[in-house]
């Protein structure tokens, strides 16, 4: 593609509020600025002040600050799903959907070529629409959940054409509670009323059978964006005794633990993790996060003892760790994740193998798609969907070192090497699309 084509062409990204859809756009925005696009990308303060950090001062990404509507129970630190109190999580989505007018001034003012838009609300290509911005979806979401849902939502009475993929009955039953069923509608509508393209990330080559059922689905073309994962910066410091104590470690004889930025372990479940832990005698490094409102100390949740127990075969990390730093080591032979997507891509992009235990919504779906592909294990909960130990210690044991998990570690090295051999030629194709659009 002709960099001097794409020089004065302005890309405006617009991301939910959630890290784990951030990321993957900020990363496809840094892609698209060396390929000469202006990228702005569009969030609130509490979210800018983290991606500033991120891109640093000398980035040519430029930032765009949304302010959302006031609302009395939801200061300003938390109009972002990061840290954010579960029991807020509705609150937020209706600040979000309130800021309509305030997104269409911001319109207004860049005048972007094109939009490049989240897949959990339509407004935000309802407000291009009316300036005559063309607009793109991006779907930062796997094709497998995508599709899944989709097709529950059009054929009901018709089962899932693929049968490993399927919620289990405690999962169906807490997607019900959960009142996701009128977000999934404005999901669908947002994705039926996209262009005739759509963005996924993702690879092809682990989701290609369900990326051609969303495509006949929805009646689009669907583009995957790549991996879109951030290499770890050598220079970084941060966590720097983590990474020397990785270092006197055997190679891949480490896992770690992390369940991203939203979801938190129910106490019961984290006790079951902290137990498993124990009767693995795996090396481990386990990121322990809590709601930012609670105030709670790492040593009393933990099983008495448990550090001493543990001594020098483990660490504990409260609230971040540079988890691509980590998982790019040698040392680490399997990720116990919760199988957000961005960590399930992340995993296969570092060679690591999943030790999977979903927690909500698309996760599951991550984790049978994992597990179809050979490039993890599930932790099967009992049929109250609750963890059991024993069942956690087995599962890391075969992933890390089992002759039974053989399978599992060289599918992951093998995809790793795929992955690293394309590079960037999904970008090359996403470019094309994009001046298309713009041309059209």
């Amino acid at each position: 593609m002709n960099g001097k084509r794409n020089k004065n062409l302005t890309v405006l990204m617009f991301p939910w509020l959630a890290h784990g859809h951030i990321s993957p756009y900020l990363e496809l925005g840094k892609k698209l600025s060396m390929r000469n696009f202006n990228v702005q990308l569009c969030s609130t303060p509490a979210n800018l002040t983290s991606i500033r950090k991120k891109i640093g001062e000398e980035s040519c990404i430029q930032l765009v600050q949304l302010d959302l509507p006031s609302l009395s129970n939801l200061p300003p630190c938390y109009h972002t799903t990061n840290g954010l109190p579960p029991h807020l999580m509705d609150t937020l989505k209706t600040a979000f959907d309130r800021a309509k007018p305030g997104f269409s001034k911001i319109l207004e003012a860049v005048k972007p070529d094109l939009l490049v838009y989240d897949f959990l609300r339509p407004w935000p290509a309802e407000a291009a629409l009316e300036q005559r911005i063309p607009a793109v979806q991006f779907i930062a979401t796997s094709a497998t959940m995508t599709s899944f849902m989709l097709h529950a939502f059009k054929n009901p009475s018709v089962v899932y054409p693929f049968s490993t993929i399927f919620y289990r009955g405690y999962e169906n039953a807490q997607v019900g509670k959960s009142g996701e069923c009128g977000e999934l509608r404005k999901n669908i509508e947002s994705l039926e009323r996209s262009n005739e393209v759509i963005f996924i990330k993702g690879v092809k080559e682990m989701e290609g059978k369900f990326t051609d059922y969303l495509s006949t689905l929805s009646g689009k073309r669907v583009v995957h964006v790549g991996p879109l994962v951030q290499e770890p910066d050598s220079k970084d410091q941060t966590n720097s005794e983590i990474i020397r104590w990785l270092d006197k470690k055997k190679k891949c004889s480490t896992i770690f633990i992390s369940f991203g930025s939203e979801y938190f372990l129910s106490k019961e479940d984290f006790e079951e993790v902290a137990h498993g832990l124990l009767l693995s005698t795996v090396n481990f490094i386990w990121v322990v996060r809590f709601p930012v409102a609670e105030k709670i100390r790492v040593e009393d949740k933990l099983p008495s003892r448990f550090l001493e127990k543990v001594g020098d075969r483990g660490r504990i990390v409260e609230g971040w760790a540079p988890q691509a730093r980590i998982l790019g080591h040698s040392s680490i032979g399997g990720f116990v994740s919760h199988c957000g997507w961005n960590s399930v891509i992340e995993s296969m992009h570092f060679g690591v193998p999943i030790i999977a235990m979903p927690m909500h919504l698309d996760q599951p779906i991550n984790a049978r798609l994992v597990k179809e592909f050979g490039t993890g294990i599930e932790v099967l909960r009992d049929g109250d969907g609750r963890l059991e130990r024993e069942g956690i210690a087995s599962v890391i044991e075969q992933v890390v070192f089992k002759k039974n998990g053989r399978y599992v570690r060289k599918k992951t090295k093998k995809l790793c090497a795929n992955i690293r051999r394309k590079g960037d030629e999904e970008i090359d194709e996403v470019v094309r699309e994009l001046m298309q659009l713009i041309n059209s």
